[in-house]
């Protein structure tokens, strides 16, 4: 048919030296990562339906309702670590890992303007409150005001010692007030651009800033387990100072205008330097319940609801009451105050009935409620609805996004769990992938659940639990598939119902490894108890129902010296290959399971390895880092190659071909040509270390899962791919990039 002469023409091509590309297709199995922040989007005029969240280096549009995804907003190779929805939400700033920031529409979804001013991680970012101005705090200590109209950037304030924490516009004035883990709150005019206040009433890092009140107050978060209140008195209404020149600030030579700090910050101490716009003095401290930093801390939009968490499961939920609220609160409280009074001295005169009233920080601010979640919270954010309901939406540390309603008003909150997404994702890294035989469906399994992926659609279409999955196959035919634990248990589970039909114990340590025979009439699993056991498939009947059930048998066992780490046939179903852990292969005959050949050479233990179609060669992946090529016939070793600059994790060849892919810890695919000894390509994405791939037995396609919790999926082109070229074009690219890092333009 048409895919033999397809893989006749590929064979050939690959004889003369010409390779196919493989190229990323898509981004799944993932709802959030946690190096950004989640943050409620408006689309379609839907207030507090759709969040936003980073995805590695996209951001994925979710539906709370649905629990569907339905936007990504691409990005290009680096890590999103910041979001911020324009005042108008038509727009989302996206913050970059390398520093870049780009501005999407929320419409297309397309990223149409680039910023580029900052060298290091995107820490903060807030636009004004008409959302013509974006001001970014980066892991470089700069803070950079962008005009969002106009594209570019309008100037950059240096002062800070340490990354940003925070950067805030105030509504009416053209001030900027930041935050540090310098401890340092600074204050920024922004018609001089300078720094005129650094606040240093902070001992540890300012994690969280913001202004209530009507930016009477400041609040800040930081190390320990109170939130500090400032109360900001602006000078301007009292008497108009007058201003020194803007250009002259101290410690600059005079005409050269220096946007740095205006004083040292030492000054405060001991003798207050003349304030100038604002003064700022202590209004007291709100005690948290968590006792670790302050991760994060927000306020609503309305500016009625404060909340923050720590490095734990819970959100402290805050309500700030209104001018009319504290005043109600004060005439009560004169009230309660002159009838006691009164009865104190009834005899006295009337005029000594003068009472004073002290309002506390404490009575302004009131605890509301604690939202527990199911994880630890990684981020949050608030949306206060007109009929005062408190929506708040948290990306959690596991993979998992959960919304809660409360509402706030009343004297015992009840807050109620009423979205989560959860479908998309694993809650733990995937340690193994397996193909269908059809190419179709995706198997994907972690330490608590197992999936099945629709391959074209990306859809997850079975979600089933599991003990800690180490290893797994599809069973000939694609309905049932075969697990192996971390406890050394085989599981078999049903495809169409998600059942497990059963559980057996196979091995007394982990079972690290699973060979399907080639004769699909059985398997043979490697565990850590130093033995290796042959399994029939066998139909037995079932208790339940008239048919019979797929189960499997023990057939043989070969007991060795040392913990097995990977079993695999060779195609002919002659030999057995069984890595063990004194770092060798050693190659058995399957029919009398004597001894045939020993491969030693690595340095530590091979981890992973595959025979090819034909099984003249044999593949071992090691933690010592290098690939090593071996003859079937002789056990020599062809070559050794260099392959990744940390652990080997997996390595499958392409069916058919004697080209094979390998995955390191070093967060790289590559894929060699194991007849000459060239790497043929890398396949870059993940940002963490790769566990493990799968590829198709068409050859078109691989998935890979990773530390960052994302599947990934790659397709192999038509495209083909020159070595020379490939060459080039990477020589170039290390050139600019080391360009690129030296201090010059």
């Amino acid at each position: 048919g048409k895919g033999n002469v397809g893989r006749k023409r590929l064979l050939e091509r690959t004889r003369k030296g010409q390779y196919l590309r493989y190229v990323a297709s898509a981004v799944f199995g993932l709802i959030g990562s946690q190096k950004g922040n989640i943050v409620f989007v408006t689309l379609r005029g839907e207030k507090g339906r759709y969040v936003a969240v980073p995805a590695c280096e996209h951001v994925f549009i979710w539906d709370l309702r649905k629990g569907e995804k339905i936007l990504i907003l691409q990005g290009l190779k680096h890590e999103v670590t910041f979001l911020c929805p324009s005042p108008d939400g038509l727009h989302l700033a996206v913050g970059y890992e390398d520093g870049s920031i780009r501005i999407f529409s929320l419409l297309s979804g397309e990223g149409n303007v680039t910023f580029n001013g900052h060298k290091a991680a995107i820490t903060s970012l807030k636009y004004d409150q008409l959302g013509g101005r974006l001001a970014s705090g980066s892991k470089d200590t700069d803070i950079i005001v962008w005009d969002v109209i106009n594209e570019s950037g309008l100037y950059r304030l240096k002062g800070h010692k340490d990354a940003v924490t925070q950067a805030l516009f105030l509504r009416d004035k053209n001030l900027l007030v930041t935050s540090g883990k310098d401890t340092m709150v600074k204050w920024w005019d922004l018609d001089t651009q300078h720094c005129f206040k650094t606040m240093v009433g902070h001992r540890t890092e300012v994690w969280g800033l913001v202004l209530v009140s009507e930016e009477k107050r400041l609040i800040t978060g930081a190390s320990d387990s109170e939130l500090r209140a400032w109360d900001i008195a602006y000078l301007q209404e009292m008497e108009e100072p007058e201003e020194p020149e803007p250009k002259k600030v101290k410690g600059s030579s005079p005409g050269i205008q220096d946007t740095r700090e205006a004083e040292d910050g030492t000054l405060e101490m001991d003798e207050a330097p003349e304030d100038r716009i604002l003064t700022c003095r202590k209004a007291g401290s709100i005690m948290r319940e968590g006792r670790d930093r302050v991760v994060n801390l927000a306020v609503d939009r309305t500016g009625k609801i404060l909340a923050c968490h720590g490095t734990d499961s819970v959100l402290e939920v805050f309500r700030i009451l209104s001018k009319e609220e504290i005043q109600k609160k004060i005439d009560k409280k004169m009230k309660k105050a002159k009838k006691k009074a009164k009865l104190n001295s009834c005899k006295e005169e009337e005029e000594d009935l003068e009472v004073n009233v002290e309002m506390t920080l404490q009575d302004e601010i009131q605890r509301v409620t604690n939202i527990k979640t199911s994880a630890k919270i990684k981020s949050f954010d608030l949306i206060h609805t007109p009929q005062g309901e408190l929506k708040a939406v948290f990306l959690l540390q596991n993979n998992l996004v959960e919304l809660y309603s409360l509402n706030p008003s009343m004297s015992t909150p009840q807050t109620v769990r009423t979205n989560r997404i959860t479908i998309g994702g694993h809650r733990s890294d995937v340690r193994t992938l397996s193909f269908s035989s059809d190419n179709i469906a995706v198997l994907s399994a972690a330490a608590d659940s197992i999936k099945i992926w629709n391959r074209s659609t990306l859809q997850c279409i079975r979600t089933m639990t599991c003990e800690y999955a180490l290893c797994s196959f599809f069973v000939p035919g694609d309905r049932q598939v075969v697990i192996g634990t971390k406890t050394g248990k085989l599981q078999l589970y049903d495809l169409a119902s998600g059942n497990l039909l059963e559980t057996i114990d196979a091995h007394d340590g982990a079972l690290w490894s699973l060979s399907l025979s080639p004769d699909q009439r059985g398997f043979v699993t490697g565990g850590a108890d130093k033995s290796v056991k042959f399994w029939d498939f066998e139909l037995v009947k079932d208790e339940n129902s008239t048919q019979k059930r797929l189960s499997v048998k023990q057939t043989r066992t070969l007991q060795l010296d040392e913990e097995v780490l990977c079993v695999s046939y060779s195609p002919n179903q002659k030999l057995l290959a069984v890595s063990l852990l004194d770092c060798t292969v050693k190659i058995f005959y399957v029919d009398t399971l004597k001894f045939f050949l020993s491969l030693y050479g690595h340095k530590l233990p091979v981890i992973c390895m595959d025979i090819s179609y034909d099984g003249a060669l044999i593949a071992t992946g090691s933690a010592d880092r290098n690939v090593k090529i071996w003859g079937l016939d002789f056990g020599d070793c062809h070559k050794s190659l260099f392959a990744h600059d940390d652990s080997v994790m997996y390595l499958k060849f392409v069916p058919k071909s004697h080209l094979f892919f390998t995955a390191g810890k070093d967060h790289k695919i590559k894929q060699w040509d194991a007849d000459k000894f060239e790497h043929i390509q890398t396949l870059e994405g993940h940002h963490q270390e790769i566990w493990c791939l799968a590829v198709s037995p068409s050859g078109d396609y691989i998935v890979s899962s990773s530390h960052d919790k994302s599947l990934r999926l790659w397709e192999r082109t038509r495209e083909p791919l020159i070595l020379e070229e490939e060459r080039e074009m990477q020589r170039e690219a290390e050139y600019e990039e080391s360009v690129a890092k030296e201090d010059q333009p």
